[in-house]
């Protein structure tokens, strides 16, 4: 910072010292119960006085002069600036305690009292990002070339192709073990993850979660029908496909079908949600199914590109 640049801030300084002096003097020239200085606020102007002493006289001429001023407005626009000029000083000066924004950098002040903290919490950061970069990388088309090639620039369609068919290559697959929502995502990866539940007899959960999701994307006029469709094969007494839920969902659930709207399940769907992400998800992951299916995306992979060679 250049001297020039130090001479202007010092003179700005100033400037706000002296008029939060004036400010202040002005004040105590009210005889207004609600303009009466607070404690902090009288030990300021004390302080104030001390700095300023030798041109305390010309300080309080000024607040002398302004309140003559003030005196001769109009009674209503007197109380707007007053309020408006009190709220200035209550954002520039605040209560002890406060951090002054004029001042001083929220964050920065954050980080000068716990500077062990705000590293640790950046390398955490950091590492969580690192994570999930090397995670994606072969999935971004900036770090690895895409196979099959992006139809976007070349002419080859193999790409949405895939997408839409039920044969999931093998980074298809592997996407399914990053998160629980990369399966639900996916319709081939919905389609095996049923299966698996199918086998732990417990299908009804995704079943539930794909039916509540279906019924936020239908017309108005087909939801209450819909609504009540749900009730019965999931929640209602003696479902044939009952879920488990607990009692605050269930019976916030059954109040909202009594006026149905598309968010009706919206507190049993979370349930289910979570039930399924941290118990059936991660059996899934470990089953031998999703491991041979992995293992099997693998070793084709190679014959296809030999196929090609050939």
């Amino acid at each position: 910072m250049t001297v020039s640049s130090h001479l202007k801030q010092l003179n700005l300084s100033l400037c706000v010292f002296l008029s939060a002096a004036v400010y202040l003097c002005k004040r105590t020239m009210q005889n207004k119960a609600r303009l009466e200085l607070a404690d902090y606020e009288a030990e300021s102007l004390a302080r104030l006085q001390r700095a300023f002493a030798r041109k305390w006289e010309f300080i309080f001429m000024q607040a002398e002069a302004q309140a003559k001023v003030d005196k001769k407005r109009d009674k209503i626009e007197r109380k707007i600036l007053d309020s408006q000029e009190r709220a200035f000083w209550d954002v520039h000066r605040p209560v002890p305690g406060c951090v002054n924004t004029t001042e001083a950098d929220i964050k920065k002040s954050s980080r000068m009292k716990q500077p062990h903290k705000t590293r640790k919490a950046q390398e955490v950061l950091f590492s969580i990002l690192l994570s999930f970069s090397e995670q994606y990388m072969e999935y971004d088309p900036f770090f690895t070339t895409p196979e099959p090639s992006n139809p976007w620039i070349s002419d080859d369609v193999t790409s949405w192709e895939l997408e839409v068919s039920k044969e999931a290559g093998q980074q298809r697959v592997k996407r399914w073990g990053f998160c629980f929502d990369e399966v639900l995502k996916d319709p081939v990866g919905r389609e095996q993850f049923l299966k698996f539940l199918e086998s732990e007899f417990s299908s009804e959960n995704l079943r539930f979660w794909l039916a509540v999701q279906e019924l936020k994307k239908r017309p108005i006029r087909e939801v209450p029908s819909r609504v009540q469709e749900i009730w019965e094969e999931f929640l209602a007494p003696g479902a044939p496909s009952a879920i488990n839920v607990d009692s605050k969902s269930y019976d916030k659930t059954t109040q909202n079908v009594k006026d149905p709207g598309r968010y009706a399940f919206e507190d049993a769907q979370e349930h289910i949600y979570k039930l399924m992400k941290s118990d059936s998800y991660s059996r899934f992951i470990r089953s031998s199914a999703y491991q041979e299916m992995l293992q099997a995306k693998k070793k084709v992979k190679p014959l296809k590109r030999l196929e090609t060679a050939i």
